[in-house]
């Protein structure tokens, strides 16, 4: 399953270290962050729980980047 969430971030430079830490999250098969459409676009694993997944997603995010969002 694939998803788009849109996501509040300042940088390109933060914006990658989103990207980095949601494809390091359990759960998750793909991420790609768009800091030009602040856009993220996220493949869960099978069987996974999007949700569950995507508040682990924003807390792997939190930790890198302290200010950034993703509504979910």
């Amino acid at each position: 399953m694939k998803k788009s969430y849109k996501i509040d971030v300042d940088c390109a430079v933060c914006a990658d270290k989103m990207e980095v830490a949601a494809n390091k999250t359990d759960g998750v098969k793909n991420a790609v962050v768009n800091f030009m459409t602040l856009k993220m676009k996220v493949e869960f694993e099978d069987g996974s729980d999007p949700k569950a997944v995507m508040e682990n997603v924003l807390a792997n995010c939190k930790r890198v980047e302290d200010d950034c969002e993703i509504f979910l």
